[in-house]
């Protein structure tokens, strides 16, 4: 998709996403929108193309109306989370509770179909976070590796294409809050060794729980990744406000 096409697209994504258009209420016509953007109809059509793919509009020969988000595909929610300085807190959250439910299910997928080997191969991803000193973007990579090598284990085409789709779009939009995430290792690497004793006994129970309490470990820290960015954005807002109010 060319840039025209993008910046057109983009614009009326995050139009029908802040509310400016209702749910089945009609988008402008391609003249109107050709006008808007200085562009050709052709640009257009491929924007509008973009929006009936992701999901966001129904095209039919009379003009296209806008559709509900829940009927939209899983390729809006990188749009969602990139509409402001921070991604949307709530549907990060929502975000991470598929995410790790999607762990979860791949673990005990692959406990029922995987090989020797490849349980081996998921016990090996948790050692890092207890048997080495990693930085916060090893610790991040290591996260990475564990749910690749579990969903690979699994065996669940669905289950992997889903998860894939997901955190391709979730992970580049968590950037700016990247500096702010402090992990508690210590407790993380207690909670990785655990998962690899229930990997290793096979035991779907204690392996859902162990995620379950990776999933609360993780949230903890979102929440207070997300306190320390707000405050430095209200700091930096307030301070040249400051220096103007004592000038």
């Amino acid at each position: 998709m060319s840039a025209k096409h993008n910046q057109i697209a983009n614009h009326l994504i995050t139009d029908i996403l802040d509310g400016s258009y209702r749910v089945g209420e009609r988008l402008p016509s391609e003249r109107d929108l050709a006008l808007r953007f200085q562009a050709n109809r052709g640009a257009v059509r491929e924007a509008m193309k973009t929006l009936q793919q992701i999901g966001l509009a129904d095209i039919q020969p009379g003009g296209a109306r806008v559709k509900q988000r829940n009927q939209a595909s899983l390729d809006v929610i990188g749009h969602i989370l990139n509409r402001g300085e921070l991604p949307d807190r709530e549907v990060v959250d929502q975000i991470l509770v598929v995410i790790n439910n999607l762990l979860a299910l791949a673990v005990e997928q692959a406990i029922r179909v995987a090989s020797d080997e490849e349980m081996e191969a998921i016990c090996a991803a948790t050692r890092p976070f207890y048997q080495q000193q990693l930085g916060q973007l090893e610790h991040g990579l290591a996260r990475i590796n564990l749910l690749q090598t579990a969903m690979q284990a699994s065996k669940n085409l669905p289950l992997q294409l889903i998860a894939r789709s997901l955190f391709e779009q979730f992970a580049p939009n968590m950037e700016p809050l990247a500096d702010f995430v402090q992990t508690d290792h210590t407790t993380y690497a207690t909670y990785a060794k655990k998962l690899e004793d229930a990997l290793q006994a096979r035991n779907t129970d204690a392996v859902r729980e162990t995620i379950e309490a990776f999933a609360a470990l993780n949230r903890e820290s979102l929440i207070k990744a997300y306190t320390a960015a707000q405050n430095k954005t209200n700091h930096s807002t307030a301070q040249p406000l400051q220096e103007t109010a004592s000038s």
